[in-house]
């Protein structure tokens, strides 16, 4: 077998390639497509075969599959520009005749409506007209994605957002890589969808606590209006169109489109997700 990971370079790329690794996947048997060879020297030190692979440049992924049975998409990671370089990844494994497509999702993708799940709907479409054998992981939040806003209340004691009462069950990246690496390696997978999440769902005013337990010092969840909310981001810099985009991300919280758990994640690595405190430390520290 011999793995293609997409996106190596990334957060998550890097990660589930440390995973195939530690699970006992040799480290020839695995390729890393990465835009900018020079971003994952490391990995080729200890074997890892890497390769130039941009989502938007169809001879790259072909050059890249050569040899691959087996392949892990991690979406791209420019909002609005996503799934063009999602089909040419489709596109080129259905040429070369991949016997194993796993693709990064998103909670809810097909059944929920909110802006960030729409490139991943059409990707998941995608794969199911392409007849590829696939899997699909549908990731809740990183936990990760909150640690600027810990960052943040080092100083301030807030974590404000617009979510009202919504909840997420985040997990570690680590996780999520981890879930991707048995998936990639193990047979009986196919066809599978997974919806996967953290142990726990979480209320911003949990987050709050965890955050206050990382810093050493009392932190609140401090709700605000949407409006507020994306008055805020303009502050802090962002133009009108991301401002709203992230405050359509907080929507979708809102709405219960990351809520739920139910333990498919821990099932799937065989341990519990890390606890957000454990995360919230190791960031702080690192």
């Amino acid at each position: 077998m011999t793995i293609l990971v997409t996106g190596a370079s990334g957060h998550l790329g890097h990660l589930v390639i440390d995973a195939l690794l530690s699970r006992g996947a040799t480290a020839s048997d695995i390729v890393a497509g990465a835009r900018t060879l020079s971003a994952i020297d490391d990995l080729a030190a200890r074997g890892v075969r890497t390769v130039h692979l941009d989502y938007n440049d169809p001879a790259t992924i072909t050059a890249a599959l050569d040899g691959v049975d087996t392949v892990l998409l991690i979406s791209g990671s420019e909002a609005g520009r996503r799934y063009a370089g999602h089909k040419n990844v489709i596109d080129a494994a259905v040429a070369a005749g991949v016997s194993k497509f796993v693709y990064t999702s998103v909670s809810k993708a097909t059944s929920f409506d909110w802006p960030l799940g729409a490139e991943h709907k059409a990707t998941e479409e995608a794969l199911v007209a392409s007849g590829l054998p696939t899997v699909i992981l549908r990731n809740d939040w990183y936990t990760e994605n909150y640690v600027g806003d810990v960052q943040r209340a080092a100083e301030s004691g807030v974590i404000a957002a617009s979510v009202a009462d919504g909840r997420v069950a985040p997990a570690a990246r680590a996780d999520y890589a981890e879930a991707a690496a048995v998936v990639l390696l193990e047979d009986g997978h196919i066809g599978r969808v997974y919806e996967l999440a953290g142990d726990a769902s979480l209320g911003y005013a949990d987050l709050a606590a965890a955050a206050g337990e990382a810093l050493g010092r009392d932190v609140a969840y401090v709700p605000v209006s949407r409006e507020d909310f994306v008055a805020a981001l303009q502050g802090s810099g962002l133009d009108a169109g991301t401002a709203e985009f992230v405050a359509s991300m907080e929507d979708g919280i809102r709405g219960g489109v990351l809520a739920d758990t139910d333990g498919t994640l821990s099932r799937l690595i065989g341990r519990p997700t890390t606890p957000v405190v454990d995360t919230f430390r190791a960031a702080l520290a690192g």
